[in-house]
């Protein structure tokens, strides 16, 4: 049986336009985010988007394709890992300022908790 795999374009064909258009999306935002947070690999799973399932593909899709992301089969999972190597590189301080970004926004509307008696 043959391993699928899936492609990616090579660091040197990552276009910043092409970044930013699938940065243009809140939930690709989320995934974004939640791959930085986590600093690992995680399953699509692992990531909660309020969106249908072929939605959801859909948008790992366009951060695949645009050089955000990396994804492998392992099994019958498929692992999601940011490309912030070849990110930083090509765009110092994208990743950072983007993550910074989106933390922020999730911290400005997040419910107030209320105070403690």
């Amino acid at each position: 049986m043959t391993a699928r795999v899936l492609e990616h374009p090579p660091a040197e064909e990552i276009r910043l336009e092409e970044v930013l258009h699938a940065l243009a999306d809140p939930a690709r935002l989320e995934i974004v985010r939640f791959l930085a947070v986590s600093g690992a690999e995680v399953p699509c799973s692992a990531i909660d988007l309020a969106v249908s399932k072929s939605t959801t593909t859909h948008h790992y899709r366009v951060l695949r394709e645009a050089g955000v992301i990396t994804q492998v089969y392992r099994g019958t999972s498929k692992m999601n890992g940011l490309r912030r190597a070849d990110l930083d590189r090509l765009f110092p301080g994208l990743l950072d300022s983007v993550v910074s970004a989106v933390e922020g926004q999730r911290a400005d509307t997040a419910p107030a908790t209320p105070p403690t008696p």
